[in-house]
């Protein structure tokens, strides 16, 4: 399959993007926060998250009627430094922003703030979150659950999802330590990245049911994952040998810290099918930790000792070959710099967004693959 790429400038996607999830329903205020959650994943270099995932993961679920487009942010429990959030399956992006928000000012106010969600969608890249609470002088820590596509191990199921654990520490560099990835070994969103781009799923990522690993195709492969024949794998890989009990250790305190604080579904729920394998609202969980540094030795204090820590590490004796040792954000911040003339689009992605623009009548923009 031909994979040509067409540059769209930050502005004109960031339009479009908000445009359309208007013309699908969300307010508009909510539509630029959802908007920039999603073309912030690609201004970090994380395609499995940004534009290629625009329509089947947020239009077409709401065409579908699974996903409200008007989010209903429902606080049912509130102390001063937690809060229990319903999202009523409104706009993840939405009910994590401020979710993440209301626990940066709590923790501004006590030092800490803690707040879980129940019955959400997918709240795009954890990433984001973290960053809204290191740009804060916080440290955050945040994760979701999602539908089950993981097995645990010495299992060949999907039991739980690939369940981000995600923290950001500020730091005196041009960019934070901000480690955001999945506690599987890739996700459901780089296999139908790998898809859209013809590219064979890597060896032992995913597991079958006869224990073994799944190769070749991506396509192939999603669908297996999605029929219940495969399963992602944890971090460290099929089995014990190389540690994939830690990954799987991690996914579930993931999906404990998703569920059992506030009450919400977990595991097989959140398939997105009711009993009669129609689709339905998937009723996500997430939570969002900010820790304010100033409640401790203070923010300046926090970020240089955070940045020296980094910066001895990558000064340290590099592996033959190697070029550089890298810490978490470094490559994401260096992406951003390298595409500040805007978002590469592949021609699958192309035909979605000319598809969604012409239904919308938008037609306003013209994309540089027109011309």
């Amino acid at each position: 399959m031909a994979n040509n790429t067409s540059i769209v400038d930050w502005k004109t996607i960031t339009d479009f993007v908000t445009d359309a999830f208007v013309g699908y329903g969300i307010p508009r205020e909510d539509a630029e926060i959802c908007a920039d959650v999603l073309l912030e994943s690609d201004k970090r270099g994380i395609e499995s998250h940004g534009v290629n995932r625009f329509k089947p993961i947020y239009l077409d679920r709401i065409r579908d009627g699974i996903q409200n487009p008007v989010t209903n942010y429902e606080i049912i429990k509130e102390t001063p430094t937690t809060a229990v959030v319903d999202g009523h399956d409104g706009m993840g992006q939405v009910i994590g922003y401020k979710s993440m928000e209301l626990a940066i000012k709590k923790a501004k106010e006590y030092g800490m703030g803690m707040v879980v969600v129940r019955n959400s969608c997918h709240y795009g890249i954890a990433g984001y979150y973290g960053t809204m609470a290191t740009k804060n002088g916080c440290i955050g820590i945040t994760g979701t659950n999602a539908r089950p596509s993981v097995a645990p191990t010495f299992g060949v199921e999907g039991m739980f999802g690939t369940n981000p654990l995600t923290i950001g520490i500020p730091t005196d560099e041009d960019f934070d330590f901000l480690i955001d990835c999945a506690t599987s070994i890739t996700q459901n969103g780089k296999v139908e990245y790998y898809e859209r781009i013809a590219h064979d799923v890597p060896k032992g990522t995913i597991v079958g049911l006869d224990g073994e690993p799944v190769e070749g195709n991506a396509g192939a492969a999603l669908k297996m994952i999605r029929n219940g024949t495969a399963a992602l794998a944890t971090l460290g890989g099929i089995g014990e040998a190389l540690g994939g009990y830690k990954g799987y250790g991690y996914a579930l305190a993931v999906e404990l810290l998703s569920a059992a604080l506030q009450d919400g579904n977990y595991g097989k729920a959140l398939d997105g099918k009711d009993e009669n394998g129609n689709k339905s609202p998937y009723h996500l969980g997430h939570f969002f930790i900010a820790i304010d540094t100033d409640h401790f030795l203070g923010e300046d204090v926090c970020r240089k000792k955070a940045g020296d820590i980094i910066r001895s590490i990558r000064a340290s004796k590099k592996a033959p070959g190697a070029e550089k040792i890298y810490s978490a954000g470094e490559k994401e911040h260096m992406v951003r710099l390298a595409r500040k003339d805007g978002v590469p689009i592949n021609e699958s992605v192309q035909k979605e967004i000319c598809e969604v623009r012409d239904s919308l009548g938008l037609n306003k923009y013209k994309f540089p693959w027109e011309e």
